[in-house]
């Protein structure tokens, strides 16, 4: 696999699949992301799963993460492994260390995220080793907004209980396996809309028909809060629509 020029994962090796592969022989990475959590206004729920989707989306299209970036190598490294996302929180200070660290912050309605180039599991920056993972829980202020059907939509399965640092991760896995799926066009026009997407749960029933509606899926491998093979997202870009 060669970054973002890749094609997509072909289905018997997926970087999500809980079976043993050639990807479990590699070095392990996994690419860290931050998201800023202040005690006096900390973002919604939702809108923290988008930006984390979306700053996936920027990392991989980032100059630096293709080609002869400076990222590109550990993107490299990273892909051709299993595919891990570790959501961290940070406020005050501790943010302030963060952003410090060569990396790109996304910023949504009320959430920020910060994504960093991939590291070695054992190797993490001691400004973001520190950071908590668990008890990253965010509520909505409000029940989101029906999304809108014309746009991309990364759907969440509504028997799968996540805390919202894990769904986060979950959701830029979605990001990631439709933006492997997408022509060189496509991914140019989803760049120049923003990188727009709508991160929901699905009802029952739908969830059901886009389990079987030929779109990616992401297959979570097991290591934290749910079953190892459990599906998770949908990824629902109206590009892979058939």
């Amino acid at each position: 696999m060669d970054g973002v020029n890749s094609e997509p994962t072909p289905v018997q090796d997926s970087p999500f699949r809980t079976e043993p592969t050639a990807r479990d022989l590699a070095p392990q990475h996994v690419l860290p992301l931050v998201v800023r959590i202040e005690r006096a206004a900390p973002p919604g729920r939702t809108d923290a799963l988008e930006t984390a989707a979306r700053a996936v989306l920027v990392l991989l299209d980032d100059e630096r993460s293709v080609g002869d970036g400076a990222w590109a190598q550990a993107v490299r490294d990273w892909q051709d492994a299993r595919i891990r996302k570790v959501v961290r929180r940070a406020r005050g200070a501790e943010w302030r260390r963060a952003e410090a660290l060569p990396g790109t912050t996304v910023t949504g309605t009320s959430a920020e995220v910060r994504v960093y180039p991939p590291v070695p599991l054992d190797g993490w920056p001691r400004e973001l080793a520190r950071l908590q993972v668990s008890g990253t829980d965010l509520d909505d202020p409000e029940p989101p907004a029906a999304p809108d059907p014309d746009g991309p939509v990364l759907w969440l399965n509504p028997d799968v209980r996540m805390s919202a640092g894990k769904a986060m991760a979950q959701a830029g896995h979605g990001a990631q396996l439709a933006w492997w799926e997408l022509s060189a066009a496509e991914r140019t026009a989803w760049r120049d809309a923003g990188f727009r997407l709508a991160v929901r749960t699905a009802a029952p029933d739908r969830w059901h028909r886009l389990t079987g509606a030929g779109l990616p899926v992401v297959r979570d491998a097991g290591f934290t809060e749910v079953a190892p093979g459990s599906c998770t997202v949908v990824a629902d870009h109206p590009a892979l629509r058939r």
